[in-house]
């Protein structure tokens, strides 16, 4: 009936499209859908003066939508739905809320991406319309990142066949195949495609068509290695069983699984209606369950919130940014709302708001003595209580750093309390004196403020009479850096405080490190000390112990150095294992530091909360991390890795048709110092498709409630550095026995698709 790549075609687009319906069940007839299949004229907007009508319709494919330009011959007009991040409703970006007027407020709405392409904001023609697009389009991101990764494997090799296909003739000729392997990251010699070529043109007419094409693509899409592993199991003609499925999941996976949880991989993966029915799995679902969040490497069972969330505050390390307001670096980059919506949507529990006087009266938020653009502090304030609680409902600090006249004080004050209301903690809980923090649980929804306060917190239990002002020390990051001929404040000079912005510093009060004897005798545990990162590195170093018995009782910030004016990062890792809650971080800067940041809160359902260890929760602690000693935190284990291969790694210059990645992988241990290791497979030549190594690591790994495994992925280069091609990090804790596969991150943290690692991992206890 069918030929060539149109046989092909129908085979691959029947396959995508019917899980794509699987996908998108009850979705067929959705008017938000069907909606955006139509498409609809938008305002787009970019300026008070750059204001068009365009047309926008989302694809048959359900993965690219169309946008009508006018200007660059040449320039893109679809976006892939991969790429975005989410949609917001309402004037929720830096350019709606400047450009529209307030009375627009229903029929706004942002289309936000992934990478650092510019918001695209949006006016429809009536509230309705609006609410098609952001719900249509929500249910569509939400569906197709949920998609098979086989199913859009197959697609995409599809497509790059299409492609190589130049004179449309439905055929392949040498030629085409030898760019088409080009494109999907193949560099083969001359003798092996030929060979390849010749093996599928049984009919020997020099081009491959019809069924010769669908041989070429099965041996392309073949996997060697699954073959192996499902042969060893699939013992019941030819298939697995139930029984052998379960055998896998005991023996080789070290899960603890039923027949139960065996018939339901094969009731979710399985897609051949008659070994389904059967209780049987075919090698198709062998590898469909393999590529499900079942067959990876991080644990299921940590991805949603399994943590005790009962504790003090002070016992959990607490996701925070630095500087959150900026988007670039710390010296002439912009301000904005929209750095502080995308850490909170990454689960940022605590942000920092760097507020000076600003012009009318209004306060302003940015990075003071230098060229940074500012920000209103009522605009941020609004985008925060707009976005908190979205990723996670767990507690949301404010770091001020006030460096305001009393009467910009006051007016911050308003705006916390008016904008933020009952959300905003105001009074310690309960009706007596607190002795510990109150726990996240205790706090969801909430928001504290982080600051100087003139009184003790005892203040709200007693008769005494509360100053209208008053001086205290004023600490100033900002002063670390300053531009040519200025000269910053003393670290040491003192600031006029208002009792208005004082009284909302409830259970974080700012107050001066002098050392941990001082703090012991005299620091109440709600006061909290920010160290720079040389002084914090320097104590988790020199006097570890005794910093993790003061974060067991208080909260410590950390913040890098003022030196580090590209908005680059410090090693977050010594910190925590001091105990360290608020490690904070440059989040706008993508680098292995904020690699390992998102790693390390990955699980817990994303709270930004993760419950630190028990020895780091103990105040008589002798847990020392840079001289191990037997105790609950040594427990030995033996980790073993076999990385085996990986998937469709994308290429770094494809500008280059002839650009091909020599892939090789690392595994790196981040924790106490004994247990830093980093090994490195070899480079292989010219395959970005479906490399395999095949070589095994050992590790020993003293501390694993501490340990950190990061896998990277780069492009081998004999004259250069390597380049980055893909990362992934989680917990030591959370990583699954067996055959895994990792689905790889780029260098912001979001997932590339398709790209991935398959491994297999053995733990073992040492004691």
């Amino acid at each position: 009936m069918f030929s060539g790549l149109r046989g092909l075609e129908w085979n691959v687009q029947f396959t995508v499209y019917t899980y794509i319906g699987y996908m998108l069940q009850g979705l067929e007839g959705d008017v938000n859908v069907k909606f955006l299949l139509t498409g609809g004229s938008l305002v787009k907007v970019r300026s008070n003066n750059w204001k068009k009508n365009r047309f926008f319709k989302l694809q048959e494919d359900f993965r690219t939508v169309f946008q009508e330009t006018h200007k660059i011959i040449g320039r893109k007009n679809t976006f892939s739905i991969d790429d975005i991040d989410t949609v917001r409703q309402g004037r929720h970006s830096e350019g709606l809320e400047k450009y529209t007027d307030e009375n627009m407020e229903d029929r706004c709405f942002s289309v936000i991406f992934k990478n650092r392409r510019k918001n695209l904001d949006l006016i429809a023609s009536s509230r309705e319309e609006a609410a098609y697009w952001t719900t249509g389009l929500e249910k569509v991101v939400r569906a197709m990142h949920n998609l098979s990764r086989q199913e859009s494997s197959e697609h995409w090799i599809f497509n790059c066949m299409r492609k190589a296909d130049k004179n449309h003739d439905n055929k392949m000729t040498l030629k085409e195949m030898k760019n088409f392997l080009r494109t999907i990251n193949i560099e083969v010699n001359d003798n092996y495609a030929e060979m390849l070529f010749k093996k599928c043109d049984t009919s020997k007419s020099g081009t491959l068509e019809g069924s010769e094409i669908m041989h070429f693509y099965s041996l392309l899409t073949n996997r060697e290695e699954i073959n192996v592993i499902y042969s060893k199991y699939a013992c019941t003609g030819g298939q697995m069983s139930a029984e052998d499925l379960l055998k896998f999941l005991v023996y080789e996976q070290r899960e603890r699984s039923s027949m139960s949880d065996a018939l339901r991989l094969i009731e979710k993966c399985e897609p051949d209606e008659t070994a389904k029915e059967n209780g049987h799995m075919t090698k198709d679902g062998f590898l469909m369950y393999l590529q499900q969040a079942e067959g990876m490497i991080f644990n299921m069972a940590h991805k949603d919130l399994y943590q005790d969330m009962s504790q003090p505050l002070n016992h959990y390390f607490i996701s925070s940014s630095h500087n959150t307001y900026l988007m670039e670096d710390q010296l002439k980059g912009p301000s904005s709302t929209e750095a502080y919506i995308r850490a909170l949507m990454k689960s940022c529990r605590c942000v920092e708001l760097d507020c000076w006087d600003g012009e009318n009266g209004e306060p302003v938020i940015y990075h003071g003595y230098t060229l940074t653009s500012k920000v209103l502090f009522k605009d941020v304030i609004k985008a925060i209580k707009e976005y908190a609680f979205k990723t996670s409902q767990y507690p949301v600090i404010l770091s001020l750093e006030n460096h305001c006249s009393l009467e910009q004080q006051k007016l911050m004050a308003h705006y916390l309390r008016s904008i933020l209301g009952s959300a905003l903690v105001t009074e310690p809980l309960g009706d007596k004196m607190p002795t510990h923090f109150p726990s996240p649980q205790d706090l969801k929804g909430r928001f504290l403020v982080k600051g100087k306060r003139m009184n003790k917190l005892d203040s709200f239990f007693s008769s005494s009479s509360a100053l209208e002002e008053d001086s205290v020390s004023e600490e100033d990051e900002a002063a670390n850096v300053k531009m040519p001929g200025e000269k910053p404040k003393s670290k040491s000079s003192k600031m006029k405080l208002a009792r208005e912005l004082s009284d909302i510093v409830i259970y974080c009060k700012s107050v001066h490190f002098v050392s941990f004897e001082h703090t012991r005798d005299t620091q109440a545990f709600y006061e909290l000390s920010s160290f720079k990162e040389s002084k914090a590195l320097n104590l988790a170093k020199t006097s570890a112990t005794a910093f993790i018995c003061h974060n067991a009782e208080k909260l410590s910030r950390t913040y890098p150095a003022g030196s580090r004016t590209d908005s680059s990062n410090y090693n977050p890792v010594p910190l925590w294992n001091a105990g360290c809650q608020i490690v904070a971080l440059n989040f706008q800067t993508p680098c292995k530091e904020m690699d390992l940041n998102q790693g390390q809160f990955l699980p817990n359902g994303l709270s930004g909360y993760i419950l630190k260890p028990k020895f780091l929760r103990n105040r008589a602690t002798e847990f020392d991390p840079n001289r191990l000693t037997r105790g609950p935190w040594m427990q030995k284990k033996k980790f073993h890795v076999m990385i085996i291969s990986a998937q469709q790694l994308p290429k770094l210059n494809k500008e280059k048709k002839n650009s091909i990645v020599d892939p090789l992988v690392k595994v790196e241990i981040y924790g106490v110092p004994d247990d830093k290791a980093e090994k490195e497979t070899h480079h292989i030549n010219n395959n970005g498709f479906n490399p395999m190594w095949n070589e095994s690591f050992e590790f020993t790994v003293f501390v694993p409630e501490l340990a950190l495994v990061r896998f990277m992925v780069e492009d081998y280069d004999t004259a250069s550095h390597n380049d980055f091609i893909g990362q992934y990090t989680l917990p030591f804790t959370s990583i699954q026995n067996g055959y895994r596969h990792i689905h790889l991150c780029n260098k912001r943290g979001h997932v590339i698709p398709s790209a991935s690692l398959f491994v297999h991992i053995m733990i073992m206890d040492l004691q």
